[in-house]
């Protein structure tokens, strides 16, 4: 278990110099620019697993690079043009929450601005609504007040999203089974968070909690006691929620062990999955003219599975 954090979850977007965003910016990629969209999800404080997904842009010969390390290994941000997904869950479960949450940080610091989305997972709802959840011996059970206010001003300044809309696809942590319009459920999150913000250490603090998961069900419905079930939000429904005809996603949540494709929804969790093997980790690349997942082989090369979108047929190539 990590001691209590140092630096809180919410260092994300809470430094000098890193502006509100607009909502053009939050919301979604500009169409026009055709900058390629890179995403990740379910990182849960795995960072050698999370370098080695970054890491594969930079080892297949036909991508730029998204990150570069430095001399002591640490990974910044490469002018290559992209816009990078944390699609939800960068913290709890595994050893090194502190350290992903810095490695997000830096790279949001040294992007240019909306360059790097990191959209609210579950455990990031966590943060926003501990009392919620039993989670307390985990890393967003023990962010405190202070790292609670800072994560609930992230979202206000449109850092942390309930989604993010690509090309053909829209980005959030569990997707749902019908459309949404991605600014409300933005604006729906950032209401939240000010209301949570607003009653942190008070006495109204867990009924507001509570108040907000009822108020705005599309973004954080659990879908009954356990969460993921139907009727569940942004950040909870299960990938077997989603039918073949939903509204084209790329999900987390529900893991796998590679990226999943049922229908016009593609599930990228795959990290918790193969960790204790030689390979697997995966990131999806989105272009104006399809989706793609590059996935780290055992023996450390990297291969590209297409998915058109929405529809169409698959194949891999090295």
């Amino acid at each position: 278990m990590d001691p209590r954090p140092t630096e809180p979850f919410p260092d994300i977007a809470d430094r000098d110099g890193i502006a509100t965003l607009s909502k053009r910016l939050r919301d979604g990629v500009d169409p026009t620019d055709h900058t390629p969209i890179v995403s990740i999800s379910d990182i849960h404080g795995y960072l050698d697993d999370a370098r080695r997904a970054l890491l594969t842009l930079a080892d297949h010969p036909e991508y730029d690079p998204v990150v570069v390390p430095d001399d002591d290994g640490r990974l910044h941000w490469a002018d290559g043009g992209y816009v990078l997904v944390f699609n939800g869950d960068l913290i709890d479960r595994g050893p090194d929450n502190e350290a992903v949450v810095r490695l997000v940080s830096r790279l949001l610091a040294e992007a240019p601005p909306g360059r790097v989305r990191v959209t609210l997972g579950n455990h990031e709802m966590g943060v926003l609504t501990p009392d919620s959840f039993g989670w307390r011996d985990w890393y967003s059970g023990r962010i405190g007040d202070d790292g609670r206010r800072a994560f609930c001003r992230a979202i206000r300044d449109g850092h942390v999203v309930a989604a993010y809309e690509g090309y053909g696809v829209t980005y959030a942590h569990a997707g749902r089974p019908d459309p949404y319009d991605v600014a409300a459920a933005n604006d729906a999150l950032a209401a939240a968070a000010e209301d949570v913000a607003a009653a942190v250490g008070t006495p109204s603090d867990e009924t507001t909690q509570r108040r907000a998961i009822e108020e705005y069900p599309l973004v954080l419905g659990l879908g009954g006691r356990g969460g993921r079930g139907e009727g569940a939000g942004l950040a909870w429904l299960d990938f077997s929620r989603l039918p073949p005809d939903a509204p084209p996603q790329v999900v987390g949540h529900t893991r796998h062990d590679r990226p999943t494709r049922t229908g016009n929804v593609v599930c990228e969790n795959v990290i918790r999955r193969n960790r204790r093997t030689a390979g697997g980790e995966a990131v999806l690349v989105e272009t104006v003219d399809g989706l793609s997942a590059l996935r780290r082989r055992p023996d450390g090369s990297v291969a590209e599975r297409s998915f058109d979108h929405p529809g169409g047929r698959r194949g891999e190539r090295s």
